[in-house]
């Protein structure tokens, strides 16, 4: 398993989510990462996903 962080924000900069996720590979993570993200309602807000290399998985704006 690997881990990656989430982060989620609102429009003025609050840190909504900031949490370590694992996922055995960056297909996975791309995966089901979205799926959580929708399920935690964070969706629509700005976030990201990244690995523990720093690579971006998922971005939203």
């Amino acid at each position: 398993m690997e881990d990656y962080r989430f982060t989620a924000f609102e429009k003025n900069g609050e840190t909504l989510f900031d949490e370590v996720w694992n996922f055995e590979n960056d297909l996975q993570a791309k995966q089901e990462g979205q799926k959580k993200i929708e399920e935690i309602g964070a969706a629509e807000k700005t976030h990201r996903l990244v690995n523990s290399q720093g690579k971006l998985i998922l971005f939203h704006i």
